[in-house]
């Protein structure tokens, strides 16, 4: 593995040889996490993992992010393949709708929503998720954790057994939390929702696109894929039974993700 450091993100590279793939971390503002992804996946390709950029005096725009893994993309020998999780699959989306001929085809792993009627559906099962210690348990979040990023952190892990079917117990890959990071940008993705930008932008996406998608996962993944796909072409989806947000982490599923997803960046058509 090796790092760099482009402005505005920092990139680590995992293998050398094969086709580049970028994975993308979602929270927005969680960077990370997706270290075992690209360790998997770094002995058939070149694998990227850029930590996206951090708040700073400048507010953070979906803009600005796809700007960014543009400019990531443009440095690259060959066209990549697009890897993302979560809000990184919605980043993923939104670059290859403003750049469609620089990208080779885009795996999205526990997409994001797209409309209020799937944020509904995710918070009501979340809701029946939580129990009322972990109920009693958040609320003291902000008491314990002054620090915003430190809470977003502790939120994120006490919250995991609401997004996962059961996880393999493996050390923590640690996540770099940016809780500004995340309002601003999440914030900015409901403003173009809102507008009608998002999904319609995503009718200029001509690559090859799949959903791989947890059947536990709190993310209503059909509902999800049901709003993208007036928008894209021949969008695949694929569930993974006894799996939620993580399916790299998920006992039952994370060799068939796996071999899922080394066999579609695998193919020549992809």
């Amino acid at each position: 593995m090796t790092d760099g450091e482009p402005p505005g993100m920092y990139i680590r590279t995992y293998g050398g040889a094969g086709r580049p793939v970028i994975v993308l971390h979602g929270g927005p503002g969680a960077a990370g996490y997706m270290a075992p992804v690209a360790r998997r996946l770094s002995g058939s390709f070149k694998v990227l993992e850029p930590f996206q950029r951090g708040s700073s005096p400048e507010p953070l725009t979906v803009a600005r992010h796809v700007a960014d893994l543009h400019g990531l993309i443009m440095e690259q020998d060959d066209t990549p393949a697009l890897v993302g999780h979560s809000w990184g699959a919605m980043l993923a989306l939104a670059c290859a709708a403003a750049h469609p001929e620089s990208v080779r085809s885009l795996v999205l792993v526990g997409c994001g929503t797209f409309d209020v009627e799937a944020r509904r559906k995710m918070e009501d099962v979340c809701r029946e998720r939580t129990d009322s210690a972990l109920r009693e348990r958040i609320g003291r979040l902000e008491q314990e954790y002054p620090d915003p990023d430190e809470r977003l952190d502790a939120l994120g892990k006490l919250i995991e057994p609401i997004y996962s079917f059961e996880p393999v117990a493996e050390p923590d890959e640690p996540a770099v939390c940016d809780a500004r990071a995340h309002a601003e940008t999440w914030a900015d993705m409901l403003r173009l929702q809102g507008e009608g930008l998002y999904p319609a932008a995503f009718a200029r996406i001509e690559v090859p696109v799949v959903m791989i998608h947890g059947a536990y996962d709190p993310h209503p993944g059909r509902m999800i894929c049901e709003s993208l796909k007036p928008h894209i072409s021949g969008l695949e989806y694929v569930e993974l039974e006894k799996c939620g947000h993580y399916p790299w982490t998920e006992k039952h599923a994370m060799d068939d993700f796996f071999g899922i997803l080394a066999a579609w960046l695998s193919s020549p058509a992809h």
